[in-house]
């Protein structure tokens, strides 16, 4: 029921980029995504709705082809199947919610 992040070993992704997921049912999944200033997500597309919360930092997102800067406060949504990849423009966190969980974080 309780997640602790200073519990939570993170996992390097992209260059920069480490991931940990905080807390998961078969439903939902919550992971913190840490970026240095420069990094990036690479493009690419899942089945799962994601919904992006930007805590800390500036981000450029590409979804679907469009393009916009978001900083901490704002939120993304991806729908299923969409193509999406992001930089970061300063050092930064976004808390990703997946719907269903990503299995494939898990198997990692």
């Amino acid at each position: 029921m309780f997640v602790f992040n200073n519990d939570v070993i993170p996992t390097d992704c992209e260059p920069g980029v480490t991931r940990k997921i905080l807390t998961h049912s078969d439903e939902l999944m919550m992971c913190e995504i840490t970026f240095k200033k420069g990094a990036r997500g690479n493009t690419h597309s899942h089945p799962h709705l994601q919904i992006t919360y930007i805590a800390k930092g500036s981000f450029e997102f590409t979804i679907d082809g469009e393009t916009r800067i978001v900083k901490q406060g704002d939120s993304v949504y991806m729908p299923s199947d969409a193509v999406h990849g992001v930089v970061a423009l300063e050092d930064g966190i976004l808390v990703d919610v997946f719907n269903p969980a990503r299995e494939d974080f898990l198997k990692k």
